[in-house]
């Protein structure tokens, strides 16, 4: 199991200094609005690869006034063995990662702890663009593939410097090429990561679930073969020079999701299912992953209990105590998590002089 233990922040966002320990158990959040329970969830985000729940920059993290950086740290406890985890940043510095004291790669810290999250503003993924989706898909597969992310980092800077090539008219068919067969590698990679976590999703579904089944599929995606993709890449240079970018590739993919028992695309769904298909996505991972590996992902939940009647939402707790999984959500009152009662850690979040409170509380 993978578990968070200690977490201590120091001048990130709205919290000058907060800290708090956990014992294992999923964890519940309240407080009034603007008490910080977001900002503490994107802290615990940052302890995985990647910019966070928000996707913010290391800068934008920064609290104010004092404008001096921001520091996390926290144990956690993997198989019963500690781990010391530090990632911080100060103005015009990149974020730094420091696991048991040395400097780690973010990459290090997927291989660690696996996590997800859910937030409100992703109530909307299956209606807006692809690109979230993208997100969203990229981030179940690290749980099954950690080096993932080195392969898109590494795709992307190709293509980066493949876009510049196009936006200056360059014709050198050799420098295309260099590129082109960089790109192809770890495109291929790349789909064959997403594709593989796919087919290990449906095989993981539960067709007992009180949730929602999705059929997650890959859609417009690049051709899947090295070779295949570079060839595309090589052939699409033209059409490339005039819109000044890559138009062929695993960038353009996108996640597509239909209620199985209705054959209703995603997008066609009631709010509130849309919301209940997400998190049988979510939860499908973590059990996934819990029989592969035994370690469930930790699981951020943002407003969890927003559109979810009283049955899914015991039922969401269930799911996650059976899987044995930590997961972190938030809400404005304890009541909303009555069902967890003692499965559960709750914390009251409150102000104290400027220093942000967590006053452990037992839930009704």
């Amino acid at each position: 199991m993978t578990h968070l233990l200690t977490l201590r922040l120091s001048h990130f966002r709205s919290h000058t200094s907060a800290e708090a320990a956990f014992d294992g158990r999923p964890v519940v959040l309240f407080g009034d609005n603007g008490a910080g329970k977001t900002n503490l969830l994107e802290a615990i985000s940052l302890l995985s690869p990647g910019r966070g729940l928000r996707r913010a920059a290391a800068e934008d993290l920064i609290g104010r006034p004092e404008g001096i950086g921001w520091k996390i740290s926290a144990t956690l406890d993997r198989d019963g063995t500690p781990h010391e985890v530090e990632t911080e940043a100060r103005p015009g510095t990149a974020r730094s990662v420091r696991i048991n004291g040395k400097l780690a790669t973010q990459t290090a810290l997927g291989r660690l702890c696996p996590m997800l999250w859910l937030t409100p503003i992703m109530d909307r993924l299956w209606l807006e663009g692809a690109e979230g989706r993208r997100r969203f898909l990229d981030r179940l597969v690290l749980g099954f593939h950690p080096g993932h992310a080195e392969a898109v980092l590494g795709y992307e800077k190709a293509m980066r410097d493949r876009n510049r090539l196009l936006r200056d008219e360059v014709h050198d068919a050799a420098w295309y090429g260099a590129l082109e067969i960089r790109m192809a590698q770890t495109g291929a990679q790349i789909t064959a990561n997403r594709m593989a976590t796919l087919a290990r999703l449906h095989a993981a579904a539960d067709p007992a679930s009180p949730f929602p089944q999705a059929d997650l599929t890959l859609v417009d995606s690049a051709p899947p073969g090295e070779f295949d993709l570079a060839e595309a890449l090589a052939e699409g240079r033209p059409r490339d020079r005039v819109a000044g970018r890559t138009l062929t590739g695993p960038h353009r993919a996108d996640l597509g999701a239909v209620w199985a028992a209705r054959a209703m695309p995603a997008a066609q769904c009631s709010t509130g299912e849309q919301k209940a298909l997400l998190l049988a996505v979510i939860l499908t991972h973590a059990r996934a992953l819990f029989e592969d590996t035994g370690r469930p992902p930790i699981v951020l939940l943002d407003e969890v209990a927003a559109h979810l009647d009283e049955t899914r939402r015991a039922a969401l707790y269930d799911a996650i105590c059976a899987l044995k999984a930590q997961a972190v959500m938030t809400g404005t009152g304890p009541e909303l998590f009555a069902p967890l009662g003692p499965r559960a850690q709750g914390f009251r979040l409150s102000d104290s002089g400027g220093k942000s409170l967590l006053t452990e509380s037992r839930l009704p």
